[in-house]
């Protein structure tokens, strides 16, 4: 069949997904003179932007403008999510004005990267300048994404009053009652602390499905873990194991993590037990929790009595892994000031892994601070 050229552009665009971008490209410059326009330019755009190049991104859209195609909101939304992506929203707002500069229509997608760019500064009060403006233009009507995105970045500010307010908002829009709806209502409901509001959500949540899947009881214990209603969770979980059709070792993990937190080892051991005698094995995360645990417990056995724990070059660097692994700058900081009693000295292998640890958590290190 011979392919028109939005065709080509959603070619280019699985190109890129099932060989990589250097296929796409190839494919790009194949096609003919005429196919090449803001379709398949934008297809191509959105696949720089998708794999965070950057610098290609940049060039194609300046190419663009350059011949003068027409441009919509589209790439204006992928170059902006690209940005936010690689941790710059302050380059969101100048994209901004440069499409209302072109009068260049901005969709709720444009919106919603908009207000994400703003809080990410913790610029709270442009957010809701940028919801009144849309609210004021009429043309694009707030969709879920978008009050969800105002709820999350009030419950991020700790204004759980408006995040309550936004949270309503988005009931009164939610028409279409999808599970995932239900439980991103009950997970935002949890970052603002209102329990009743929890059990409310998740009490219409199984009146909508009442064949609840495992993902929603997982959801809705690790709410409650997080918390800190611990009978609550309990209760839940038994609801789940004694429903369930298939023996999901997540949810019983959330609850062993829960107990070991709070010391009730015997509880998170019967509860990896019973699990077992479900026909579920322990999975990595399970072995973890109880790792976590164990580490914990034995660095305080050694150090209470006022031992000197000296961990081996291989414990050493298994911790400094692991720290890096889970992105954990706080274990690792605790660890490091373990280490410091112990040894005399700190080589240059434990130095650089700290300094992995906070660059994969997007922190600057001690030692670093200390250099500039």
């Amino acid at each position: 069949m011979n392919k028109t050229v939005s065709d080509q552009a959603i070619h280019l665009d699985l190109i890129a997904k099932s060989r990589g971008i250097a296929a796409a490209e190839a494919y790009f410059m194949s096609l003919p003179e005429s196919s090449k326009n803001h379709l398949t330019y934008g297809a191509l755009l959105n696949c720089y932007c998708k794999d965070l190049m950057t610098e290609k991104a940049q060039a194609l859209f300046e190419k663009m403008k350059e011949l003068n195609l027409e441009l919509s909101s589209m790439p204006y939304n992928s170059l902006m999510t690209l940005y936010l992506k690689n941790g710059l929203p302050q380059m969101v707002p100048p994209f901004i004005q440069e499409m209302k500069a072109g009068d260049i229509m901005p969709d709720t997608y444009t919106y919603n990267v908009w207000m994400r760019a703003l809080a990410a500064v913790n610029d709270i009060s442009g957010v809701e300048r940028v919801i009144d403006e849309m609210k004021r233009d009429g043309r694009v009507a707030g969709d879920w994404t978008t009050y969800s995105n105002l709820a999350s970045i009030y419950a991020d500010a700790k204004l759980f009053d408006k995040a309550e307010t936004a949270l309503k908002e988005l009931e009164s829009k939610n028409a279409c009652k999808e599970i995932s709806a239900y439980q991103f209502l009950i997970t935002l409901y949890g970052r603002t602390g209102n329990l009743l509001e929890v059990y409310r959500v998740w009490r219409s949540l199984k009146l909508a499905f009442p064949k609840t899947a495992n993902i929603s009881y997982l959801n809705m214990i690790q709410v409650l873990v997080n918390l800190n209603d611990l009978p609550g969770a309990e209760k839940c979980f038994r609801e789940w194991s004694s429903g369930c059709s298939t023996y999901d070792i997540r949810v019983a993990n959330v609850l062993i993590g829960a107990y070991l937190k709070e010391d009730s080892y015997k509880k998170a051991d019967n509860l990896k037990y019973q699990s077992q005698k479900r026909g579920t094995k322990p999975n990595a995360k399970t072995w973890e929790l109880f790792l976590d645990y164990y580490l914990k417990k034995e660095i305080l056995n050694q150090l209470g009595d006022g031992g000197k724990w000296v961990p081996s070059n291989a414990v050493v660097e298994k911790l400094l892994q692991h720290f890096e692994d889970k992105k954990d700058v706080d274990g690792a900081e605790g660890f490091l000031e373990v280490l410091k009693k112990s040894k005399d000295e700190l080589g240059s292998d434990v130095l650089e892994s700290l300094i992995r640890i906070y660059a994969a958590a997007g922190k600057k290190s001690p030692i670093m601070r200390a250099a500039d």
